[in-house]
């Protein structure tokens, strides 16, 4: 299993995210070069996709979608996503007992 590029900032932690809209269904599937694989069955129109992406990972990893915010790659599949209120070793633990 490769290594989670998660990096803890003073605001939050750092999420790296590698989006997969417009595939079948929503999931997260594994880490791989350090980002976390989302897929999300919405087609990337209109920040839908993003929206859709927040929303799995909220589910996937027990976290409220306030607590999660687009940083970076608005328009890119790669993302970056700021957790707050959680540790980084808090978000390990939560992907473990996924």
């Amino acid at each position: 299993m490769d290594e989670w590029a998660l990096e803890e900032t003073a605001m939050g932690v750092i999420l790296p995210v590698k989006a997969f809209p417009g595939a079948k269904k929503n999931e997260i599937r594994e880490v791989t070069q350090g980002m976390l694989k989302v897929c999300c069955t919405q087609i990337p129109e209109k920040g839908k996709a993003n929206k859709a992406i927040l929303e799995v990972l909220a589910k996937g990893l027990k976290l409220k979608k306030s607590q999660l915010s687009l940083l970076s790659g608005e328009t890119d599949s790669h993302k970056k996503f700021l957790v707050q209120g959680i540790s980084r070793e808090e978000i390990l633990q939560r992907w473990k007992e996924k």
